[in-house]
């Protein structure tokens, strides 16, 4: 008698009928948001050549509009730079709330949590109209712009940092008669503090790629040149500047994997 061999499934049938039925729920919400949108590419061959007009337009950029694009660049760079200190500052009081192991109480954690939701699920463009509308236009608004974005990104990173610490060590500074600043400065900050430096410069990476575009509401930097070249169908100087936010995009990316690479 031939003995039947065993079988192995990844999935049970039960496992395997539901994700039918997600996978099957998800072709049919996208089916009908395009139906709904009444999304479609009209006449798709003409797509390469408008492609090819808008870069014959733009070429040769613009050099000389370089000079008038100088300080807003500088502008964007301060924008970013005091909004991810801005952040920084606010993110540690916040991270401590959100913490399990640091928060007071169960109502100031979920008060830390709420804080890190509002401020991630704003963009920043949203939050620099707000306060161009509360300060008037400028790199005002943009750096407290910045600040609210990030905030809530390095108060839940850093957070889920604090909540791995060792908490022996905590507690033996806290034994040797430690205040609470002491006992932060001491038990809690040494252990966070590789990856506090790597998300500070980590946010300040991402806040100047945000910087450039701010200008679009009237939150200064250097988007301000760009909506207006735009505005005026200067393309040759639209890429001038394109071409200056790539660069200063890839210095600072290099800049940040360095520095990361020196706290690891």
């Amino acid at each position: 008698m031939a003995v039947e061999q065993p079988s192995w499934d990844r999935f049970d049938r039960r496992r395997r009928i539901t994700r039918f039925v997600l996978l099957l729920a998800a072709a049919v919400s996208v089916i009908a948001s395009w139906q709904f949108m009444d999304t479609g590419v009209v006449r798709p061959e003409t797509i390469p050549r408008e492609v090819g007009d808008l870069l014959t337009r733009m070429y040769p950029p613009d050099v000389a509009y370089t000079t008038r694009i100088v300080q807003p660049l500088i502008e964007t760079v301060q924008i970013a730079a005091l909004g991810t200190l801005g952040a920084l500052v606010l993110a540690i009081p916040v991270a401590l709330l959100a913490a399990e192991n640091t928060t007071p109480n169960g109502a100031t954690f979920w008060l830390g949590k709420l804080i890190v939701t509002v401020s991630r699920s704003v963009n920043t463009i949203i939050w620099a109209l707000f306060f161009v509308v509360l300060f008037g236009s400028g790199p005002l608004a943009g750096a407290v712009a910045i600040v609210f974005r990030s905030v809530g990104f390095l108060g839940k990173l850093l957070g889920e940092e604090i909540e791995e610490i060792d908490f022996g060590q905590v507690e033996a500074v806290r034994a040797s008669g430690a205040s609470q600043a002491q006992v932060l400065l001491y038990g809690i900050l040494p252990q966070v503090k590789p990856a506090l430096v790597g998300l500070s410069i980590y946010r300040w990476d991402i806040n100047i790629r945000d910087s450039t575009v701010l200008g679009f509401v009237g939150a200064g930097g250097i988007g301000v040149e760009l909506f207006r070249a735009v505005n005026a169908f200067a393309w040759q100087s639209v890429a001038m500047v394109l071409i200056v936010i790539l660069g200063v995009v890839v210095v600072t990316e290099s800049l940040s994997a360095y520095t990361r690479g020196l706290v690891r």
